[in-house]
């Protein structure tokens, strides 16, 4: 079990506190919401009445989705573009999706390598492609579960004051849905491009995503092995 833990200690790390923001997310705006009940002299929601409800739904699916969009674009544009002396990056001159020899599949591909692998056409090409593929899928699926979300919660709001329902379409051209949406995607694009351009002078001795202490600002992580 120490080993098990140690040898995916990271994502245990991440998980852990992703499942602890979502519990103080949902204690929080169950609070607020009943705060916000009081008020209007309306009864509190319980709990799972809470966390089941589109006004918790849209917020986390909207967070969601703009975190599988960086991570989609990010991964799929370091395939072509490059950013020299970032440990974040291929080297310049390395563009690209690379050989069979250098992805090391089939013939190419060692006795340990994923079956998928050593396939031949579409089965290795989706796997060649297969993170891309989750994390695009992840991205959509969130997506719509916020505009889906979004559009209940509005029309709960019109019904309050007495305006009409809109369909989801209308939500999607909507400046609450844009507003809402673009607002986490311009963080998440500011956080991956500070990212790459400080790693090229900044350091962090031991981590995985710095280059050596001593390391040219200029040279990119694979020219400094």
């Amino acid at each position: 079990m120490a080993r098990l833990i140690r040898d995916n200690a990271l994502s245990l790390f991440f998980f852990v506190l992703f499942v602890l923001a979502l519990l103080g997310q949902s204690v929080a705006g169950l609070a607020r919401t009943n705060e916000e009940l009081a008020n209007h002299g309306q009864p509190p929601l319980t709990y799972l009445d809470f966390v089941f409800s589109s006004d918790f739904v849209v917020d986390v699916a909207e967070n969601w989705q703009s975190e599988f969009l960086q991570f989609l674009l990010f991964i799929a544009a370091t395939i072509w573009l490059v950013q020299r002396g970032s440990p974040e990056s291929k080297k310049p001159g390395d563009e690209g999706v690379g050989t069979d020899e250098e992805q090391k599949v089939g013939r190419y591909a060692p006795d340990d390598a994923p079956a998928w692998a050593k396939a031949s056409r579409w089965p290795r090409v989706v796997y060649e492609n297969s993170l891309v593929l989750v994390m695009g899928g992840i991205f959509v699926l969130s997506w719509l579960l916020q505009s889906l979300s979004g559009t209940i919660v509005m029309n709960d709001e019109n019904a309050q004051h007495g305006q009409p329902p809109i369909s989801w379409l209308q939500y999607l051209g909507s400046p609450e849905f844009w507003d809402r949406t673009l607002q986490n995607w311009q963080s998440e694009f500011l956080a991956v491009g500070t990212m790459v351009a400080f790693s090229i002078y900044l350091r962090q001795r031991g981590s995985a995503e710095s280059k050596p202490v001593g390391v040219a600002h200029a040279t990119s992580a694979e020219e400094s092995d």
